[in-house]
């Protein structure tokens, strides 16, 4: 076993605080990835103050990571020492369901295993991404090009494929309007990746603070969701749009900016249930979904589209003594728009 140093919450009220874990020996099918930089996602706080149910305590949370390979089993060929990989939210799937074989693990019928949080195969409790070292089975590492900046790597491998994937299923692309709720950590990348397509986008977000940067990624036009004339104007105007808000909408009101056939996805994930009367979606035929991270295939998709494109988070890096302020700042919403932890500071 090797052991290594992390940050780890140890419940769910107290800060996260240093620590050492041990992670598994490097296996035949292993790759041993040097971490170098970490993204902090909503998810994070969610699962280490039990807002999406109980967890075991002493947890390391952390699903955005990028790295280098340290070591490889005697099965890995794709991967070698030096190069620069990430990690995203899960490291395991059961192989065998229809979606795995579908390229789908995130859907795994069994439940794919999360980077963090979930009971891994020797049934032991996942560590994610706030430490040095993690070992990862080789179908579950991505390869992150060169020319996406190292530093700003880390959040694509949540909130780059948690935006990437539903744009690309309901084909976001020319000739669409799209539009984005909220301009945070989801929604900044929601907005490049789909100007990217070609899409028209519109964000619309609770004030105006943010939209010099919104037309700066790449969105067309940009409402406030506080006036109540934006709803007003934009009836039946979207044939997509992507909700990244972690937070409970007035979802009757906002579906009506569906033309028809449109789609409402929800990316964002409330801690509470939500609301929704039936009649909104009968006018114009929507419809109301929701959308999980990516597979394997589809993420490095995404990586090779945002190389391409010259597509990055914007970023705010920081020291690992800085988690726990972190964290308050992102429930204020006081974040351009990702923290990533260096994790030369553990």
């Amino acid at each position: 076993m090797l052991t290594v140093k992390a940050y780890a919450a140890t419940s769910a009220t107290d800060p996260l605080v240093p620590t050492t874990i041990e992670r598994r020996d490097v296996g035949a099918d292993d790759v041993l990835i040097a971490i170098r930089y970490a993204g902090i996602c909503h998810s994070d706080i969610h699962t280490v103050r039990e807002e999406w149910g109980e967890i075991t305590f002493p947890q390391v949370v952390g699903h955005e990571i990028v790295g280098e390979v340290a070591e490889v089993g005697a099965n890995v060929t794709a991967f070698a020492v030096g190069d620069r990989v990430g990690v995203g939210c899960m490291v395991n799937s059961c192989r065998q369901c229809e979606n795995c074989a579908a390229g789908m693990e995130q859907y795994c019928l069994e439940g794919n295993t999360g980077t963090y949080a979930s009971v891994d195969r020797d049934g032991t409790i996942t560590q994610g991404g706030y430490s040095t070292h993690v070992v990862v089975d080789k179908d579950f590492v991505l390869r992150v090009p060169e020319s996406i900046p190292y530093t700003a790597a880390a959040p694509l491998l949540c909130a780059g494929i948690t935006t990437y994937s539903p744009l690309a299923h309901w084909n976001a692309g020319p000739g669409k309007k799209v539009a984005v709720v909220g301009m945070g950590g989801l929604g900044h990348m929601a907005v490049k990746i789909a100007a990217a397509m070609g899409a028209e986008v519109t964000v619309l977000s609770q004030g105006l603070s943010k939209k010099d940067d919104g037309l700066r990624f790449g969105a067309q036009h940009y409402y406030a969701t506080s006036d109540p004339e934006t709803f007003t104007t934009l009836h039946s105007t979207f044939d997509l749009v992507i909700n990244t808000v972690s937070a409970p909408l007035d979802f009757d009101r906002f579906v009506s900016l569906l033309r028809l056939d449109g789609v409402w996805v929800n990316v964002g994930a409330p801690a509470e249930p939500v609301a929704l009367r039936l009649f909104s979606l009968f006018t114009n035929r929507r419809s109301f979904a929701g959308s999980s991270i990516g597979g394997i295939a589809e993420t490095q998709d995404m990586l090779d589209f945002c190389a391409e494109h010259g597509i990055a988070p914007e970023v705010e890096l920081i020291g690992a003594d800085q988690i726990n302020d972190a964290y308050e700042r992102v429930l204020a919403s006081d974040v351009r728009y990702r923290f990533v932890i260096d994790t030369a500071t553990l």
